[in-house]
């Protein structure tokens, strides 16, 4: 327990001080685009957690999780806009809350709904919900404001401790703050008797009904819950960006929530955690670069389910066995071997891709195309083949490595049940 508390500590610490890596001295401030970026990240992260206690947790696959996000910064715009026109008097600091209480509101109502089935229909009655909402979005101007949606200002005359917000730092420590709060309280609550419940409902719906427990119960406090805390992120998301549209209810933004919560591993805690990070920085950094950016993560997404569907945290925790027995150095040589077959296939694949990309919206800017710094001709049968010969040519080298890999890797295995029986 106290190592425990030891990891919150130091994941604190490292929150705090990552915006002085982006320290500029000739200005005398962070980066603005790094400190943004870092909001964006806790963002999600609280985002893809509140998503998690309903798909990870009680095994409820929603496409409609935005609908709370959105709600809650829809009303903590309005809050904000009260507290300027002095009808309202919240401090700064307390204003997420209105964000997390409108969720709460709304996974009130909705929960009432979708929690009465499970599975695939409750999976549908969710898809509805959030296409009922982003429509009504766009209908109800007095609430929604239409398609500019509502607009507001951070920068308020009201603090508990004297800061205006109008610095994307200061914006940055209270997501911090809130992000590391809401993050406890999530951890915590699959320590209680709902948390665990909510497992036993996921993994055995009748068998939760036999031993006295309404799994309906269960689910619609589990829904209720990860409402509120989609709620709060979705209301310091108005915080960082000061307004908040139709698109913050879509279905692209429950997309993802799902993707961060799988690609980072829907099992556990922390997964949902490695999630968001790997999408902001494809959305933020890869974007960048490319056009392409959503089909690269498509493709991870793809990846992950046929052959990881445990996600990242999922596939670290395989190597945990092997760590115990002192054996992990073994494995250097192995994915060292597999590591540049699979460089020469992403680089096909990216080359590929690219390719296609720039022939469609890159041609029409008159750019040239580069690849690795190197101009080739986007239009020539040779770039294209020599795409294809890279693709192929490293996934036929990476399968027959993989085969290896796996032979060494559960060999390893066998040996650590071997030796933790032994002992």
């Amino acid at each position: 327990m106290k190592a425990n508390r030891w990891y919150w500590a130091v994941a604190l610490a490292i929150a705090i001080a990552l915006p002085w890596l982006f320290y500029n001295w000739s200005t005398g401030r962070q980066s603005g685009f790094a400190v943004t970026l870092l909001s964006e990240v806790g963002l999600m992260i609280m985002f893809a957690l509140s998503y998690n206690m309903q798909f990870g947790h009680a095994g409820l696959l929603s496409f409609g999780h935005a609908v709370l996000f959105g709600l809650g910064g829809y009303t903590t715009a309005h809050a904000l806009n009260g507290i300027r026109g002095a009808e309202l008097w919240i401090p700064m600091e307390l204003v997420p809350l209105a964000g997390g209480l409108g969720g709460l509101v709304f996974g009130v109502v909705f929960g009432y709904l979708a929690t009465k089935q499970r599975a695939t229909a409750f999976a549908m009655i969710t898809m509805g919900l959030g296409e009922l909402v982003t429509a009504a979005a766009l209908m109800f101007i007095t609430f929604f404001g239409g398609e500019g949606g509502v607009s507001t200002d951070r920068v308020i005359e009201a603090s508990l401790v004297g800061a205006s917000y109008a610095s994307p730092i200061q914006v940055y420590y209270l997501i911090v703050g809130w992000g590391f709060v809401s993050i406890l309280l999530m951890k915590l609550q699959t320590q209680t008797p709902l948390g665990r419940m909510a497992n036993a409902q996921r993994d055995n719906f009748e068998r939760t009904q036999f031993v006295g427990y309404d799994p309906r119960l269960i689910r619609f406090y589990q829904f209720v819950l990860s409402g509120f805390f989609a709620g709060i992120a979705g209301g310091l998301f108005v915080i960082l960006h000061e307004i908040v549209t139709f698109d913050a209810v879509a279905a692209s933004k429950s997309a993802s929530a799902l993707l961060a919560s799988y690609i980072g591993g829907a099992g556990g805690f922390f997964g949902p955690i490695v999630g968001a990070i790997v999408v902001v920085l494809m959305q933020s950094g890869v974007s960048l670069l490319s056009s392409a950016w959503l089909l690269y993560l498509g493709t991870l997404f793809i990846l992950m389910v046929m052959y990881a569907p445990g996600g990242i945290t999922g596939l670290l925790a395989l190597h945990a066995p092997i760590v115990r027995i002192g054996r992990l150095g073994e494995l250097i040589v192995p994915y060292a071997r597999a590591l540049l077959p699979a460089a020469v296939c992403l680089a096909g694949f990216v080359m590929l891709v690219e390719l296609a990309s720039f022939n469609t919206i890159g041609a029409s800017q008159g750019k040239e195309f580069s690849f690795f710094g190197q101009a080739l001709d986007a239009r020539s049968v040779t770039t294209w083949l020599g795409g294809f010969a890279l693709l192929i040519v490293g996934g036929l080298w990476l399968r027959a490595e993989s085969r290896t890999f796996a032979r060494t890797f559960n060999a390893l295995l066998e040996a650590a049940k071997t030796e933790g029986g032994a002992r």
